[in-house]
Formats: C-alpha cells, sequence, structure tokens
C-alpha cells in the first residue's frame, strides 16, 4: 500500500503509516527545515520546481550530520530505511499541479496511490490565531492560509485515493465550514465524509491535543494507555538526538525559580483570549497542548525542555531527526500530527484495505 503526504512537515503523520508498512511515495513541505528532515527521516531525495519542472535539490542536511557511521547503519535497519526513498518536493502547494506529482512517481517502481494523508496548516482556524478571519465562509475561501484546504482537496480529487485522511484543529468543524467542506469534497468525487475528533492523549501521545480527522472511510480508533510526562521524560540519554539545553531568554531566567507547577512565564493573545507559554510542567498527568511558538519548563529544573523532551511529549521516537536551527526544531514538533495518533489511525485504514 502506498500514499502520499502533503504538508508533510518533519514526518509525524507519515511516521504511524510507515510503521503500519504503507510505502510513502511523495511528500510535499513548503518549509525548507521541515522538507529536509523528512527526507533525512524516510530517506527521501529533495526535490523542488525549476522553470515549470520538478529538479532534484542540494540539500544542507546529511545523516552525518547528526550520527556517526555505527549509528546510521543501527538507524537504517531499524527504520526499513533503505526501501523507502520518497520525492519530498520542497515547494508551496499552490504551485504544484497534480501532474507532477503522478510525473514524479512514475518516474518510480510504484505508480499506484492508495493513500493521501496531510494536515493543511491551522492558522486559518484555530482559535488560537489573534487575526482568524471572523467569517467562517472568508476562512476557507479568502484567508490564504486557510484556503491550503482547498489546495489539498484538489490533489486528492485529481488523483481518485482509495483513502485519503485530513487532519486539523477542531475550529474547522464551525458549521458553515464543514458544510463547505462537504461540499468541496463532494465535486471532487468524494459524497461520503466523516468527521471524527480524536483526544490525541487517549492513544498515547503524553501532551493534551485534540485533532479532528477528516476522511472517506469510518474510524474506530483503539485507545491505548495514557502517557504521563513523568514517563515521557524519563530515561533520555544525554547525547540523543536534538537534545541540547539552551539558555532562556534573560528576563525570563531572572525570575524562572519563581514560576510555580503549572505557572508561566508569558502569556500571549488568541483569538479566544489569551494563552499561556513558559510552562512550568508537572510531573504528573498529561503536559499542555505542544505549540510550534510554545516552551516548557522542566519540572525539577530550572531550564527549558530540550527539542528532545519536548518531541518526547509528542510521542516522538528518540531516532527522530529534526534538522535547522533550535526554533525551527522546536517549530517542527509543535507543528505536527503526533505519530501516536498516526499509528491509530493507520492501523484501521490498514484494516481496510485487508478487508
Amino acid at each position: 500500500m502506498n500514499f502520499i503526504d502533503l504538508f508533510c512537515g518533519c514526518g509525524g503523520f507519515s511516521r504511524g503509516f510507515v510503521e503500519m508498512g504503507f510505502k510513502p511515495l511523495l511528500a510535499i513541505e513548503l518549509d525548507e527545515n521541515a522538507a529536509n528532515s523528512y527526507a533525512l527521516n524516510y530517506n527521501g531525495t529533495v526535490f523542488e520546481k525549476k522553470l515549470n519542472d520538478i529538479l532534484e535539490k542540494d540539500v544542507y542536511f546529511k545523516l552525518e550530520d547528526f550520527l556517526v557511521q555505527d549509528d546510521i547503519e543501527e538507524f537504517k535497519k531499524s527504520n526499513n530505511y533503505e526501501n523507502l526513498n520518497p520525492v519530498v518536493i520542497n515547494e508551496d502547494i499552490r504551485e504544484i499541479n497534480s501532474k507532477y506529482i503522478t510525473n514524479k512517481i512514475k518516474d518510480t517502481s510504484y505508480s499506484k496511490i492508495d493513500v493521501i494523508i496531510g494536515g493543511p496548516p491551522c492558522e486559518g482556524y484555530t482559535g488560537a490565531n489573534p487575526k482568524r478571519e471572523r467569517s467562517p465562509f472568508n476562512r476557507l475561501y479568502r484567508d490564504p492560509v486557510g484556503r491550503l484546504v482547498l489546495d489539498y482537496i484538489r490533489i486528492v480529487g485529481d488523483i481518485s485515493p482509495e483513502v485519503f485522511v485530513m487532519e486539523n484543529v477542531p475550529g474547522i468543524l464551525n458549521y458553515e465550514t464543514r458544510e463547505n467542506i462537504e461540499k468541496e469534497f463532494s465535486r471532487a468525487g468524494y459524497d461520503e465524509l466523516y468527521f471524527h475528533v480524536f483526544d490525541s492523549e487517549n492513544y498515547g501521545n503524553p501532551s493534551f491535543r485534540k485533532r479532528v480527522i477528516i476522511l472517506n472511510i469510518p474510524l474506530n480508533l483503539e485507545k491505548t494507555d495514557n502517557v504521563d510526562v513523568k514517563t515521557a521524560l524519563s530515561n533520555i540519554d544525554r547525547n540523543a538526538l536534538n537534545n541540547e539545553k539552551y539558555p532562556l531568554p534573560e528576563k525570563i531566567a531572572k525570575s524562572i525559580h519563581k514560576i510555580k507547577i503549572g505557572g508561566s512565564a508569558v502569556k500571549f493573545k488568541a483569538c479566544g483570549g489569551v494563552l499561556d507559554n513558559y510552562i512550568r510542567l508537572s510531573m504528573e498527568g498529561n503536559a499542555e497542548t505542544v505549540m510550534g511558538k510554545r516552551r516548557f519548563i522542566h519540572p525539577e529544573e530550572d531550564r527549558l525542555l530540550t527539542v528532545r523532551e519536548q518531541a518526547r511529549l509528542m510521542s516522538y521516537p528518540d531516532t527522530h531527526i529534526f534538522a535547522g536551527g533550535i526554533t525551527a526544531q522546536y517549530n517542527q514538533v509543535g507543528e505536527s500530527v503526533p505519530p501516536s495518533l498516526s499509528l491509530a489511525i493507520a492501523k484501521e485504514v490498514k484494516k481496510y484495505f485487508n478487508k
């Protein structure tokens, strides 16, 4: 079973499908660091659009930048690495015609796309965005970021996979937005649509993350044991990937010792009020929702969580590589689909194909 990942980010959504034996043929991501992360984790080759063609791109990051030779060999063995080889297009999806996708896949020995997954950016719909359009109609049809959902639907309609899976935030469930999404998918050839809301912590994710999954088959996900912060942060090798400690901003560093469990150093404006940042975590229960701009303070130490620790809160395995500078790494973690939720979804999609 083959799939492509639109708005692939660093590969969190793909990870569950890869673990369930699906083969990634192609992925599209605008952010260069995230596209490089995807390629590193799944043995991909990065391409870009040049003169109406999709050509291979010079990349800055290689496995050797993150792993020593012995670890590289182990990394490849444990991840079925050499059998993946997706095309990773580092480009704005609005510039990608579906023919580019099918033509690049025809260049490989695999041509059938069984599944399309993807999480269009949520900024147009989330209440965390203070600039979100007031009109639900405008969020989908006029907001430049919100309109990316239509590009997802466009490609799904052009390629006609047997199954598609789209992820977003609960804000997309506004009645008018939902009605228009149903209309657009119907135009693309999919009259039967299912809207599911899942709390990621019920599927092995150590942090709260409510997500909407829209697809053309029903899902009945099997819940797993809850993973608390203490378990998530335990036994991390200090030499683990992306585990470097970085200093706090000076103003926060001066008062960090005063921040109690559950407290925060900063608040920022959101559509529905304010959100906390630089939150002191508790070892008990689940962490607050991880976001690209959100940082956490260790429960027992006066320091930021490392990227690796934050990735643990999003159920990433320690072998997952995040490329780029520190801000880019945090953003990739916070803007992704938790791999544990992806795995639960992929299990159900695989059952559908095995009927």
